[in-house]
């Protein structure tokens, strides 16, 4: 027996009441409900974080906080890694301006979010506890060690360089995987065209259950902005752990009013 077209139309309307979600449905499924932790990136940073890497540099200006990788491409002494010293559990929201302030077309930035070492004795949970091993901050360190997501952005391909290559990627670091082989969430973002050096950019990152959104956007060009979405339920869930932001070698960075909210 087949439908008439009229109840076709009733029916795939309820189905999408039902199975559908708009983009604004899902921008409000959210809220920020308090300030956990914040920094306007003008005072002095130690209070606040911790660096990983001795070749790096944090300076402190009215314009906010610059991070500073090691100048040598290919050191991996001269990667850097500044964690936040609070811990954060549950829903939480990340956001902060970002200005690029290198011009290389090469290497990555990372955001580490619900980071916490792999829990044995030689790595505890508590990452400020072995911050001696990460004194190089090679990348299998964090990789082979630690349980957290990863978004790549203002990042750059190893063989391709050139600025129009950049991409965003979400990945889950799983220590019993031994590799970044298996980490990378589904839906990567390729040539986005953001991140242009000397260009701020107001960045929230929404980590509510599975699901977590990237925001970005331009603050001298409303049009330039992306949002990011992903699915990580494939993944084991984390919810709890400290942030960091990586730099590879030679890359930097400014960072201003970084803000970390609880959300209902």
């Amino acid at each position: 027996m087949k439908f008439s077209q009229s109840v076709l139309i009733i029916f795939l309307s309820i189905l999408c009441v039902f199975g559908c979600k708009s983009k604004e449905t899902q921008e409000k499924q959210w809220t920020k409900s308090e300030i956990l932790f914040e920094d306007s990136g003008t005072e002095n940073w130690e209070k606040k974080w911790m660096l990983d890497g001795q070749k790096a540099k944090v300076v402190n200006t009215h314009k906010g906080m610059e991070l500073i990788a090691g100048p040598e491409h290919g050191n991996d002494s001269h990667h850097t890694v500044l964690w936040a010293k609070p811990s954060f559990e549950g829903n939480i929201c990340i956001e902060y301006d970002y200005t690029r302030t290198d011009t290389t077309t090469r290497c990555v930035n990372i955001l580490y979010f619900h980071a916490t070492g792999k829990g044995d004795a030689d790595y505890p949970k508590d990452l400020s506890l072995w911050q001696d091993k990460r004194k190089v901050p090679s990348m299998h360190t964090y990789y082979n060690n630690i349980n957290t997501y990863h978004i790549s952005y203002a990042a750059f391909g190893s063989k391709e360089y050139s600025g129009e290559n950049d991409y965003i990627r979400l990945r889950r670091y799983n220590p019993t995987m031994n590799g970044l082989t298996g980490t990378d969430v589904p839906e990567d973002h390729f040539k986005t065209g953001l991140f242009k050096p000397d260009v701020t950019y107001h960045i929230q990152v929404f980590k509510y259950a599975n699901t977590i959104e990237m925001h970005i956007q331009s603050k001298s060009d409303p049009s330039d902005t992306l949002i990011c979405r992903w699915d990580a339920s494939i993944f084991p869930s984390i919810d709890s752990g400290r942030i960091g932001l990586r730099h590879m070698y030679t890359r930097s960075a400014r960072y201003k009013d970084f803000k970390v909210w609880r959300l209902l």
